[in-house]
């Protein structure tokens, strides 16, 4: 479904300023959905509203959250997309960043769908038949083995065990969860990750080789999966995590060339 099928109904994206979570807003906002994010320097572009909050801190995602559904005349949908990376292995990042990425990726969803879900609960009360939607920004290392990203992994490992949990608690409240499980996304945090190897070109070269269609997916294709789980065409989709992915996660290639 494309088009406006987003009319009359809100949206709130955290993490929105920028990368997968802008290109959401903005698909969202296109579509018809009145649109506020989250963020720590929310600069986006109107008629997105934007609020600063950082989501390691409990009352001020409440309030945030509170002031953005008020804002808005209310929620229908929820986007979890706030998160931080990290890389190495697992001897490698010390107990305060594994607590820092942990308390971003996994409890700053936490926070945020806990504030979130009176408003939704309202928001299906108000309009008996429709559903409203969660959808947590995950990733394909949440299934895969990457290299140098055991933190980073087990912070989305965790996200997608919630994601199911919050699914079944849910489901019976009209309240659809579901997750977008994305390759290697061509972002700002990637864009950092290439400028400080040693030989940028070459490690682009070969995260666009790990995925089978040759290249990084785009933001808006991410953006593009998240809008289809929000949506009235996804109402008998919960409990699912849809790989945007380049085919990394399903397919084994034989090198090129091999017969």
């Amino acid at each position: 479904m494309t088009g406006r099928e987003f009319d009359g109904r809100t949206a709130l994206v955290t993490g929105g300023a920028s990368g997968i979570g802008l290109a959401t807003a903005l698909l969202l906002a296109e579509r018809g959905a009145r649109v506020a994010v989250l963020d720590l320097a929310p600069q986006v572009p109107a008629p997105i509203r934007g609020f600063t909050v950082d989501l390691t801190d409990d009352a001020a995602v409440r309030a945030a959250v509170t002031a953005a559904a008020e804002a808005l005349g209310g929620l229908d949908i929820l986007v979890n997309n706030a998160g931080i990376g990290a890389t190495g292995t697992v001897e490698d990042n010390p107990d305060a960043q594994w607590h820092a990425v942990l308390d971003v990726n996994l409890l700053g969803t936490v926070r945020a769908t806990r504030a979130a879900l009176p408003h939704l609960r309202r928001s299906v009360l108000s309009r008996p038949g429709r559903t409203a939607a969660i959808v947590n920004t995950c990733s394909i290392a949440a299934t895969t083995g990457l290299p140098q990203r055991a933190l980073y992994s087990a912070s989305k490992g965790a996200l997608l065990a919630l994601t199911l949990a919050m699914a079944a608690d849910h489901v019976r409240e009209g309240i659809r969860v579901n997750c977008v499980n994305p390759g290697t996304v061509d972002t700002p945090w990637v864009g950092r990750l290439l400028d400080a190897a040693e030989d940028p070109a070459a490690e682009r070269a070969a995260l666009n080789a790990r995925q089978p269609t040759g290249r990084l997916v785009t933001a808006e294709e991410v953006a593009a999966a998240i809008a289809y789980l929000a949506s009235p065409a996804a109402a008998s989709v919960t409990g699912t995590a849809l790989a945007v992915d380049g085919g990394m996660a399903g397919l084994r290639l034989r090198p090129a060339g091999a017969s």
